[in-house]
This record gives C-alpha cells, sequence and structure tokens, in this order.
C-alpha cells in the first residue's frame, strides 16, 4: 500500500506541474516550492531548536494562532517553522512575524519528508485540524519528534475507519496525542484502538474571543454605518451574492449593507454591483467621499472583515451556498450577531450545533434568504436573541488552547 501511495503521489505531481500552464494557483504552488529547503538550510542552524506547525490554508493558520503566541512567549529560544500546503494560507501569511520561518509543505514523498525532517529538525511537531501526510508522519517517528494534532476533526468516511485503510491507520501511530474538536471524531479514533485523545474543542474559539480585547474601531466603516441597521456579508461567493441580490434591492432604505466578497476580482465585483439599484460605493473609492450617503460598501480589499463585523446587527456569512465551504462563523459570532448561512453545511460542526441553538439560520433560496433578514431587520427582539445565543455559544467553547498547552507543559522537547 505504501509503494502505491508513493506512485500515486509522484504521478500526482506530474499531474501538477503540468496544470501549472492552465491555472495561476498552480503556478503558485510549484513556484513557491523551488526554494523550500535552501530557506530551511539558510534559516535553521543545527544547533537552533525548532517547533513546526503545519497549516493547510488560511483558516488552519488561524486555528494555530493562539498556540502559536503562547509557544513563542514560552519557548523563546525555539525558532517557530510554519508550513502551508495552500497557496491561499502562505502567500497572505508568509510574512506574518508570528514565525522565523514559513515555507510551502514539499509534496509527501519519502526523500522531500527526509530532507524537510533532517533540515528543520523540530523537537515538537503539531499538525492543526487535518492533514495528514504519511512519509512526513512516519519520518517524525523515526526521528522520535513529538507529534501532536491540535483541533482535530475525523469523519466516519475518512480512509482510516475503512477495511483498506491501514497504510492511513498507521500513519496516525506517529501523534503522540490527538486534541480533538468534538466526541464524534474521539469515538472514530477509538473505534480504531486509539486512546491518546483529548476532547479540548477547537483552537479558533480562543483565537476569534481574543478579538473582543483588539481595537476593532475603522473610522470610514463609522461614516458609512452611522446610525443604521447594518448587514454584513463576508466572504462572498457569486452564487452568495445572487440569493441576497433580492433583499438588498427590495430592503428598507434605513438598512445598509458591506459586502466583502471572498476573491477581489474587479469584473466580477462590477457585475454585482450593476445588478444593485440602490448607491453603491467601493472601497477603493472611498477617499474624499462622505459614504454616510451611500446604502451599499463592497470591501475590495484583504483584512478588514474581522474589524468590519464589530459594526454588524446581522452577518451573512459565504461559502454554503454553493460548494466552496462555509467561511469562519466564529467571527461574527464572537460579537454577538446572528448568523445567515447558504444550505450546504453538513462538514462543520459549529453550524449544526448553532443552527439547533437557533442563533444561526440557513437558507436554500432567495425567498429564504429575502424572509429570514426581514425578520431579523424588523423584529428587534428576535434578532438580539440569536445574537446572545450565538455569543454565548462562542464563551462556551473558549479554552482549547490551554488544554494543549497544559500537555505540551508535561513534554520533554
Amino acid at each position: 500500500m505504501q509503494f502505491l501511495y508513493n506512485f500515486l503521489i509522484y504521478i500526482s505531481s506530474f499531474i501538477i506541474w503540468l496544470s501549472q500552464f492552465f491555472s495561476r494557483k498552480m503556478k503558485l504552488f510549484l513556484d513557491g516550492r523551488k526554494d523550500v529547503f535552501k530557506t530551511l538550510a539558510s534559516s535553521i542552524k543545527a544547533e537552533d531548536k525548532t517547533i513546526w506547525f503545519h497549516c493547510a490554508s488560511l483558516g488552519e493558520f488561524e486555528q494555530g494562532v493562539p498556540l502559536m503566541e503562547v509557544l513563542k512567549e514560552k519557548h523563546p529560544s525555539h525558532k517557530l517553522v510554519i508550513t502551508f500546503f495552500s497557496p491561499s494560507g502562505y502567500e497572505i501569511k508568509k510574512n506574518t512575524p508570528l514565525a522565523d520561518v514559513v515555507v510551502y509543505l514539499p509534496l509527501d514523498t519519502p526523500k522531500n519528508a527526509r530532507n524537510f525532517i533532517q533540515l528543520a529538525h523540530p523537537s515538537l511537531a503539531i499538525f492543526i485540524k487535518y492533514e495528514f501526510w504519511p512519509n512526513y508522519l512516519f519520518q517524525l517517528k523515526k526521528n522520535n519528534i513529538k507529534t501532536l494534532l491540535v483541533s482535530g476533526l475525523f469523519r466516519e468516511n475518512q480512509l482510516f475507519f475503512k477495511s483498506y485503510g491501514g497504510f492511513m491507520r498507521k500513519s496516525l501511530k506517529s501523534f503522540n496525542h490527538f486534541f480533538v474538536q468534538d466526541e464524534s471524531s474521539e469515538k472514530l479514533l477509538q473505534q480504531i484502538n486509539f486512546n491518546n485523545i483529548t476532547v479540548s474543542g477547537d483552537t479558533r474559539f480562543d483565537r476569534v474571543f481574543n478579538q473582543l480585547k483588539q481595537d476593532n474601531n475603522l473610522d470610514f466603516i463609522s461614516q458609512f454605518k452611522q446610525e443604521s441597521l447594518c448587514i454584513v456579508c463576508g466572504s462572498t461567493w457569486p452564487e452568495d451574492e445572487q440569493v441576497l441580490l433580492d433583499y438588498i434591492n427590495s430592503s428598507s432604505s434605513t438598512v445598509k449593507f458591506i459586502i466583502a466578497p471572498h476573491k477581489i476580482e474587479a469584473g466580477k465585483i462590477e457585475a454585482f454591483k450593476q445588478n444593485i439599484k440602490k448607491k453603491v460605493v467601493l472601497f477603493s473609492e472611498k477617499e474624499n467621499l462622505n459614504l454616510s450617503g451611500y446604502s451599499i460598501l463592497i470591501i475590495d480589499t484583504i483584512g478588514l472583515l474581522t474589524k468590519i463585523y464589530s459594526y454588524a446587527d446581522i452577518a451573512y456569512v459565504g461559502g454554503a451556498m454553493g460548494s466552496t465551504g462555509l467561511h469562519n462563523i466564529l467571527e461574527p459570532i464572537t460579537f454577538g450577531i446572528p448568523i445567515v448561512i447558504g444550505k450546504n453545511f453538513k462538514k462543520f460542526p459549529e453550524a449544526k450545533t448553532l443552527l439547533d441553538l437557533k442563533g444561526l439560520f440557513s437558507v436554500n433560496d432567495t425567498a429564504e434568504c429575502s424572509e429570514i433578514l426581514t425578520k431579523l431587520a424588523d423584529d428587534e427582539d428576535f434578532r438580539h436573541k440569536a445574537g446572545m445565543i450565538a455569543k454565548q455559544y462562542a464563551k462556551r467553547n473558549i479554552g482549547a488552547t490551554q488544554k494543549v498547552v497544559d500537555y505540551i507543559g508535561t513534554l520533554q522537547f
């Protein structure tokens, strides 16, 4: 099975090489990996102590931040090495001050794994949520490197839990401890004879709750919002914008909208803007304008959404109306805001729980979207109750980071 896995990795690497000629993202994927070993060799000395965090993409990085911050403070002599698999994580966070070294993770071949572990020589390796690369895990085990999974989330359809998944189950033996988000993940691991498990919850709750301690003031948002009720539509895709459009156009003039698309593509933003019947202004156009006279503000930049949520009375979080995956609902709920999302969220346990609690509402189409947004906008008691449910849910789930930190405190590394 290991031979077959390695063969498929080599085949995949050839397909990825071909795809760079048709996809900018794949070109970034390949170009970013060209100098990984050179970067490691020049940044990490043989005598350095290192802690390695692997994050698939941006969301997993955000999950890891609370733990990175604590370990950086508690172990200042250790260098922090962060790897990403996806360009969407690496390109945004390659200059993060949290890390001493940020690189792409080379493809999971035996040779790459050996070279990476030799050059980075971590004394502690931490994988965030998922991405189980067998060759890297086998090398960590071979070198007796303490390895943890943090905020892990397992599902029954994963290969580990299939009768033919022995090879992948073997790779899980490299982990000294699993910190999982829920009891369902714990039970699945127990079924395949793993008991080194703690149900710690999700470190993202710690990450977003810390946002309340930050300065979230944005003068241009204050000028835009004034005293109006504000609906923030965050990380939207075209399919989200399509179901929102009717309500945006038909809603009261006293309701204002801030729309932050997930991808900043001028053509798509312009096409959406042309379908809006109210006064629209882009973030990039705001200089020397009185924003209070506009009903719609489109954020055609990145990095502001978390602070913008602090101004919201209602949030629509994108990604679940199509197949791209629901984006982060924890940022808005921390501010005590009711959430509306699309229909495809089954892989997101926090969304399912919050839906049952009635702090979140899922919609299937334009009509349902308009109906719930109208209800939330018009019924202040209903809106505040849903927002309070969301905030209390967030509060109840903080503390995962401390559980991991307490365990790490028992390790020698």
